[in-house]
């Protein structure tokens, strides 16, 4: 079974977390784990976000991390995965002949071949262009 699939309904989800369903329940007011919605709007957890409940299970019994706290080391992981992955792209970008990257419409990051140049953009319909080299190559 894949980490996403939404499998569990809420009593079983609870009990794999080792919480009470209104644990559950609350911790997704609060945005801290989201589960999916089946058609009667039940909530459906995959095993990712019963994960995720142990994680702030733990941090708020073994850490002493408020929910207010939990919530922003989760988004802050988040992204950190997020940046990863970007970066992963940018490496298999980055080979020869392609060493300087720019930023596309959409800000998504753009590498752009040796000797040539990004598309040129109007000042006053764009933000500011940036172009990036890795120091030490040309």
């Amino acid at each position: 079974m894949q980490d996403d699939a939404q499998v569990f309904v809420i009593s079983v989800a609870a009990e794999l977390a080792g919480m009470h369903p209104q644990t559950l329940r609350q911790y997704d007011r609060l945005g801290l784990v989201s589960p999916s919605r089946a058609r009667g709007r039940g909530r459906r957890y995959s095993l990712r976000d019963i994960a995720t409940l142990r994680e702030v299970q733990r941090l708020s019994q073994e850490e002493g991390i408020n929910l207010a706290g939990i919530k922003r080391i989760l988004r802050l992981e988040q992204e950190v995965e997020r940046l990863e992955a970007q970066v992963e792209v940018l490496r298999a970008l980055a080979e020869p002949g392609h060493r300087v990257f720019t930023a596309g419409p959409g800000g998504e990051v753009v590498a752009v071949p040796r000797g040539h140049r990004g598309r040129r953009v109007e000042r006053s319909t764009a933000g500011a262009l940036v172009l990036w080299r890795p120091s030490g190559r040309s």
